[in-house]
């Protein structure tokens, strides 16, 4: 079952052999000046966001690896019926979700406090995630705005 702790200056989510083998990757590595929200997701089914792009999606059993979205792109390591703990990135790094299981919902809770204590500048404005952008939402680039 894949992991999540702090290694130094880095958030790390170390998986197992057969975990890389199914998300066709290794461990993930975002730094901890990139954490900006720490959230426990009671129910596994409310991580996944955006449609699968790499890994292994089993229905109702498990699903790891990578999948894209409006916002740009998660890391979901998540097995049906366990807490997921839910990681949010800032710009800067890979991924904008790093999302993995763990046994028990007070583990989940116990791994959370855990990252916000050693991650620098986490928002605590909400303690719930931000929604995804809606594509009539983002921002336009300046060379597709129409003359004005």
């Amino acid at each position: 079952m894949a992991r999540m702790f702090v290694d130094g200056d880095d958030l790390v989510v170390h998986l197992s052999w057969r975990e890389k083998a199914a998300a066709r990757r290794g461990d993930v590595r975002a730094p901890l000046t990139a954490v900006s929200r720490v959230t426990v997701e009671p129910d596994w089914w409310r991580a996944l966001r955006g449609v699968p792009r790499r890994g292994l999606w089993s229905a109702g059993t498990r699903c790891i690896g990578t999948r894209v979205h409006e916002g740009g792109a998660d890391f979901v390591a998540i097995r049906h019926g366990r807490p997921v703990v839910c990681v949010e990135l800032r710009a800067a790094a890979p991924f904008s979700l790093v999302a993995t299981s763990v046994p028990t919902l007070t583990e989940a809770r116990d791994t959370s406090r855990m990252l916000g204590e050693q991650a620098p500048h986490l928002d605590t404005s909400t303690r719930f995630r931000l929604p995804l952008p809606v594509q009539e939402e983002l921002p336009v680039p300046e060379e597709e705005s129409p003359p004005s």
